[in-house]
């Protein structure tokens, strides 16, 4: 595990955070979990390591879209995952600023196929 990927997960749900951590950490990677929008900001200003951030959508005070805006407009360019319990999303143009939108569920495949295209993906093609 000395190489292994660090995720973000961003999500105001605990239940989600958990669930998405302990299926994550079986994969074999790294998680940190945040409960909000501001939190993420913050941390990523520091600097760390982070090589993916799983994003909710619905949050307050500040929601994913504003999140990931805030984040591209810093330059930080990891791959993001919007991972939302409404598919509605995925229709407005803001949502491009990420790498992929999934609709949450509890069967975690999907995202876990997700996480693995993006973090073998060359950087240079990854969007932005």
């Amino acid at each position: 595990m000395i190489n292994a990927k660090t995720i973000l997960l961003v999500d105001d749900d605990e239940d989600i955070r958990l669930m998405c951590e302990r299926e994550l950490r079986k994969e074999g990677y790294h998680t940190r979990s945040f409960s909000s929008g501001p939190e993420i900001i913050q941390f990523m200003e520091e600097k760390p390591q982070v090589d993916l951030i799983v994003l909710d959508i619905k949050m307050a005070p500040l929601n994913g879209m504003q999140v990931l805006q805030a984040l591209r407009a810093k330059n930080i360019s990891i791959p993001v995952i919007l991972y939302s319990d409404y598919a509605y999303f995925k229709r407005r143009f803001s949502t491009w600023l990420a790498d992929a939108f999934l609709v949450k569920s509890s069967d975690l495949t999907e995202l876990k196929r997700k996480i693995r295209e993006l973090l073998t993906l060359p950087a240079k093609n990854r969007p932005i």
